[in-house]
This record gives C-alpha cells, structure tokens and sequence, in this order.
C-alpha cells in the first residue's frame, strides 16, 4: 500500500507543478491533501526524482506540443539574466535547467559571490529593481533571494527570476553528478551547450 500511495502522491504533486507551477516541497504537500490524506508517514512521501518522472511523464502526455517551445522561451530569459549577472558567477538550477519548466516556472539562479550586498548593488548599479526574501540554503541556513521579473517576448509575458546568494563553496557539490548523471546546476557554458544540443537533436 505505501507504494501505491507514494505512487499516487508523486503523480498528483507532478500535476501541479505543471498546471500550477509550484515547487516540487509545496506541490507533495497539497497532493497529500488532496487525495484526502491528512497523515502521511515520511517514508511514504515520494523524494523529488519520482516526482520528477512523473512530471516528465505528464508533459509528454498533456503538453508535448507546448513545453518544449516554453522552456526554450524560460532558458532563453536565463541567458539574458545570466550575461547581465556574468560578475556574480551565476548558474542555473530548477525546472528550466533539469528541461521539465512550463511558461509557469520561474527562472532560479545561483549566485556564488558570497555577499548579497554585492548582488544588491550590482542589481542597482544597472537600475533593477527587485524583491528580497529568503529561502532555505544548501547548509541547512537560510540564504538571501533577490526576485527580479522581466518580460519575455518569445512569451509574451513577464518571467520572474529568483536569484539565491550562495557561498563559493557551496558550488563544489552542486557539479556533482546525481545518479542519473545530470548536476543540479550549470553555468552559462553549460546552458548554451545544452540548448544547441537540443537545437541539433529536437527529439
């Protein structure tokens, strides 16, 4: 039973992470409540790889004429922001990195510069205005999130982009390779890499 039930909360969380563009922590949680759960042990909750598939399995099945063009669009908006950004090492993460984001993600940068002041100032220095709030870090601490929002025309609407200060130390372990072979973040190198690979073999 509790794989059947991890089963049935990974599928519902991936259901809106694609139709409402939530994370993948607050998309498990309204799933179990949503299939009338109030109690679910830790061990039944689905980690984020399977969530991961499942929302895999749902773009190819509701929105393969739509996503891939949306994510184009998202990575594009990420190569604006990234060149902007070029002092501030950042490296991009979430959805539009791992390929499975829709026009209702947002962009998440990493900024491995060590001090948000200095993201701050870069931020004012070329007249962005932005939004601050924080987030859980890699160290278990909260780290600084600058938001930022700026229209996309291959969209047609505003992009919100967040971008997270990190240590430079905390970038050794994102390059790591997960079991599936593909980091949690990459670089503006990286990006491009990975969007003329698509160009080249669309399938």
């Amino acid at each position: 039973m509790s794989a059947t039930l991890t089963e049935e909360i990974a599928a519902t969380a991936a259901r809106l992470v694609v139709e409402e563009g939530m994370e993948y922590g607050p998309a498990k949680r309204k799933a179990v409540k949503a299939i009338g759960r109030s109690n679910v042990r830790p061990a039944e909750m689905p980690g984020n790889d399977a969530v991961e598939d499942e929302v895999r399995a749902y773009l190819a099945l509701f929105c393969a004429d739509t996503q891939p063009g949306e994510l184009r669009a998202l990575r594009e908006a990420a190569v604006h922001w990234m060149e902007r950004l070029a002092s501030l090492r950042p490296h991009l993460t979430g959805a539009v990195w791992r390929g499975t984001a829709t026009r209702l993600s947002c962009v998440h940068l990493q900024l491995y510069c060590d001090d948000s002041k200095q993201a701050e100032i870069t931020l004012l220095d070329q007249g962005i205005d932005f939004d601050v709030g924080s987030r859980p870090g890699p160290r278990g601490r909260d780290v600084d999130v600058l938001s930022v929002s700026g229209l996309s025309r291959a969209l047609g609407e505003p992009v919100t982009v967040h971008l997270s200060v990190l240590d430079h130390n905390d970038l050794r372990g994102a390059l790591k390779p997960d079991a599936r072979g593909l980091t949690s973040c990459g670089d503006l190198a990286a990006l491009r890499r990975l969007m003329a690979s698509e160009t080249e073999d669309p399938a």
